[in-house]
């Protein structure tokens, strides 16, 4: 589906139009804007608005990395947007040329919807333009990364207080989810924050370059939401090694409790050993009290190694 947005020389809003009318009309800018096209209606990327083949490449690729292209007659944005629940990575690509801005993106774009929305609900368009627009598609969908980077941080500090008391194996899975979340977050964020550096820093778009306080505040915002992910990735990584950390003491612990039983009883075991051989010249399986003799041994054998054990600091 095609849509199509233009201001007219008079300053009136025009929707339901064509590419015939586009072509034929003479219009102040307008927006086309291709949602989940058809093979037919990519074709009109190629006749008439005449893109590159490369960027029509792009766009019909999936998932290309957020990159700025500079063509003599417009200026390619691949951007990406993310999907709050499952954090889904969908393009959305710009061409934006002298007086249009074109979007491409094979999936319903809520940004999209929503600049269309505020463009038409706008009651002076003096200060809209192709670069309002671009600005606008860029600062809704940086915000829109905003809760589902902070979701993902408030998840992660729920893993660190852990205060449902989860088993260290539930705890650990959900770590290394949430840590492979925060992996593909970066590939966007990342990307696109040096998209934002170049297009504030480049001399070919003017328009651009006079509203640089705006642009800069959304490369603010990408600068900040950087800062979150890499804080929160060695979170992760600080929270798995004290997972690890604790689980290797606690089998050390585990060890050395077996490790002192089983020194106790070694003795125990050596004289159960001794007096149960078959040998027939043993006195002391004649003596009356032998037996309680053994088992006092045994006690007081015990009991002694405990509390060396015990003074050594061993069940501390």
């Amino acid at each position: 589906m095609i849509d199509i947005i233009a201001l007219t020389k008079d300053k009136t809003i025009k929707t339901d139009l064509t590419m015939e009318d586009i072509q034929k009309g003479n219009y102040e800018w307008y927006w086309i804007d291709f949602n989940e096209p058809e093979d037919h209606e990519i074709e009109f990327l190629r006749e008439p608005l005449q893109f590159h083949p490369l960027s029509i490449e792009d766009c019909l690729h999936n998932l290309q990395r957020p990159k700025i292209d500079y063509f003599d007659e417009y200026t390619f944005l691949v951007t990406h947007t993310l999907e709050a629940k499952t954090y889904a990575k969908e393009e959305l690509n710009l061409f934006v040329g002298d007086n249009y801005i074109v979007s491409f993106h094979k999936k319903a774009s809520i940004e999209v919807q929503y600049v269309a929305k505020k463009l038409l609900g706008e009651k002076s368009l003096a200060n809209w333009s192709q670069f309002t627009v671009l600005y606008e598609l860029l600062d809704h969908l940086v915000d829109n990364y905003i809760p589902i980077i902070y979701e993902i941080e408030d998840f992660l500090n729920e893993i660190d207080e852990n205060p449902e008391h989860k088993s260290m194996e539930v705890l650990l899975d959900d770590l290394y989810a949430t840590r492979h979340r925060l992996l593909s977050v970066r590939h966007t964020v990342v990307p696109m924050r040096d998209l934002l550096y170049s297009l504030l820093n480049t001399k070919k778009l003017t328009a651009v370059s006079n509203k640089r306080e705006y642009y800069s505040d959304i490369y603010d915002h990408l600068l900040k939401l950087t800062e979150v992910i890499e804080s929160n990735r060695e979170m992760t990584a600080d929270i798995r090694d004290s997972y690890l950390s604790y689980n290797a003491h606690q089998s050390n612990r585990i060890m050395q409790i077996l490790t002192v039983i089983t020194t106790i009883f070694m003795p125990l075991s050596f004289l159960a050993g001794l007096y149960g051989m078959n040998f027939h010249n043993m006195p002391e399986l004649n003596w009356k009290y032998g037996y309680y003799a053994l088992l006092g041994a045994m006690v007081f054998i015990a009991s002694c190694m405990f509390l060396y054990f015990k003074r050594k600091g061993w069940f501390k």
